[in-house]
């Protein structure tokens, strides 16, 4: 993920802060809270949200999680009281409030005639992906909403670049296998690629035609809910 935000650039693959040409420092548990800010942003993440995603299996107090967003304010020279970067929603959680631009697609964006139609099967449901990032798991938010026991609330996600495509785990519980090998890192996406997403298997699908929806022979216990209109 590249976003840039004022005279910031985060590069979660270099894991690197820049402002302007300036790498700034930031220790590595500040970085991935900045990080998890963005990526939800402008949505407010609850202090438990961000304690599961930055500790899944430690217990670490809120004084820990309050001095990661001072250590964010100063590295961000977030000053000025009405217009944060770091918004506070008092006894709730953060939110990332400035303004976030995507570098990624447009510094390595693919000419049209390049580009695939992309897709997700899972259960009977074709659920499509446009270009940029898809979260899949059981928050409702996401766009391979899987609400079942052994999915994590933010379990994996799909990166669509172009013509190229690729799916990362988020540190889920139960993990993200793909062709029956654990994910421990950004894998690329190929059509007919089987994902096995803690207990549900799940298809990925592209084609330069958009061509038409397979099924996948899935128990009916291991498909996701529908969601209700």
């Amino acid at each position: 993920m590249i976003v840039r935000f004022g005279t910031f650039t985060l590069d979660t693959d270099t894991r690197q802060l820049r402002h302007g040409e300036v790498v700034v420092h930031l220790t590595p548990k500040a970085f991935d809270l900045l990080a998890v800010l963005i990526e939800a942003a402008p949505r407010v993440l609850s202090k438990t949200d961000l304690h599961e995603r930055l500790w899944p299996e430690s217990f670490v107090s809120d004084a820990t999680l309050v001095g990661l967003i001072k250590e964010l304010r100063r590295a961000l020279d977030d000053r000025d009281p009405t217009s944060p970067l770091i918004r506070t929603a008092f006894g709730v959680g953060y939110a990332f409030s400035a303004a976030v631009e995507s570098t990624a697609a447009l510094s390595r964006r693919t000419p049209d005639r390049q580009r695939r139609s992309c897709w997700i099967v899972a259960g009977g449901r074709k659920i499509p992906l446009d270009e940029g990032q898809h979260l899949v798991g059981r928050d409702p938010a996401s766009t391979v909403w899987l609400d079942v026991p052994g999915v994590s609330r933010r379990h994996a996600r799909i990166l669509i670049d172009g013509a190229a495509a690729s799916i990362e785990d988020l540190h889920s519980k139960n993990g993200t296998t793909l062709r029956e090998q654990i994910v421990t890192g950004a894998s690329p996406l190929h059509d007919g690629d089987r994902i096995q997403v803690g207990p549900i298997l799940v298809v990925f699908h592209a084609s330069a035609s958009g061509g038409s929806t397979a099924t996948v022979p899935v128990a009916p216990a291991q498909t996701g809910k529908s969601r209700k209109r």
